[in-house]
């Protein structure tokens, strides 16, 4: 029988391409580590990892083991959690995945609540890109992870389950010195010739839903620059190299040197979703985080409906 805990040190090899990167990372010794390894291939009847000058390759049959590894090692998580939660919310650990804009907005409200109401739950805080987000989620790393999904698609069947927060609207960001700057609101369709800062379409959902949002005006738009990160985009635009969006949880920070402004009654839109993986045991300390953060979104939606009424 397959030893867990070497699978465990093979998903690390696998992870990090080589014993010594592993062994760091597991507080191990690499001496222990290649020692777990070559018992795990005796076990397994198989060679499963290849060495040479550049690192640690794993063969076919590595990658198979590694493959399951993912989700025996999950499912051991999902095991050690509902036996913690026979005590209640008095104990046990809860990780919670959130990308920058959330971690600053909303999980620092929803971590003081949290810990507020069950002080002895062991409560951590998982930075992540919502792709990484879900990648956390799905191996085990992560109990609930928050996700940005388009407002106008409907959620796929991938075996996690969505809890619906808030909807997140987004605003053009342009230079303080730009022609456009003094009007209060500015149309998609008056930035036609302008050149745009976006994020990566293959990992930012955002810039999914902003192009979304162009073609439906009618338009393409030039991209200067791909950038994932707000307060980059921010510098950029502000030096003059192009326009942008950027989403109200983004807004904590505004620099001086630009100017954001509406979009109009109906801006594109980018929905925050508190994601938990659909077969997997719910505890107490899952089910009241989630209840959580519907509350603090649905306080923090208010008060941004508020300030909007005031301006």
């Amino acid at each position: 029988m397959l030893d867990v805990r070497r699978l465990r040190v093979l998903r690390e090899v696998a992870s990090h391409g080589s014993f010594s990167a592993a062994a760091e990372a597991l507080s191990y010794t690499q001496s222990a580590v290649s020692q777990q390894i070559a018992a795990l291939e005796r076990e397994a009847g198989s060679r499963l990892v290849e060495r040479s000058a550049r690192g640690v390759r794993l063969t076919d049959a590595g990658r198979a083991l590694v493959s399951h590894a993912d989700v025996i090692l999950a499912r051991l998580a999902d095991a050690e959690d509902e036996l913690q939660a026979i005590a209640g919310l008095r104990g046990g650990r809860l990780r919670v995945a959130a990308f920058p804009s959330a971690c600053a907005t909303l999980m620092p409200l929803a971590v003081r609540r949290f810990r507020q109401l069950h002080p002895g739950v062991e409560l951590s805080l998982l930075p992540a890109e919502p792709d990484e987000g879900l990648r956390l989620l799905r191996t085990g790393e992560a109990d609930v992870a928050l996700s940005i999904e388009p407002a106008f698609a409907t959620p796929p069947a991938d075996g996690v389950e969505r809890v619906e927060l808030l909807d997140d609207p987004m605003y053009i960001m342009l230079a303080a010195g730009h022609p456009l700057a003094e009007r209060p609101r500015v149309r998609l369709s008056d930035l036609v010739d302008e050149q745009w800062l976006i994020g990566t379409t293959a990992t930012c959902p955002d810039a999914t839903i902003f192009l979304r949002a162009c073609q439906t005006a009618g338009f393409e738009p030039r991209v200067a620059f791909h950038l994932d990160d707000y307060n980059a985009m921010q510098g950029f635009v502000a030096a003059g190299m192009g326009v942008s969006f950027i989403p109200d949880l983004a807004l904590i920070a505004v620099r001086d040197d630009v100017v954001v402004r509406s979009m109009g009654a109906k801006p594109p839109v980018r929905r925050i979703v508190a994601t938990t993986l659909a077969d997997a045991f719910c505890s107490p300390a899952k089910s009241a985080m989630l209840d959580v953060l519907v509350e603090v979104s649905a306080e923090f939606g208010a008060r941004r409906h508020e300030l909007a009424l005031a301006s």
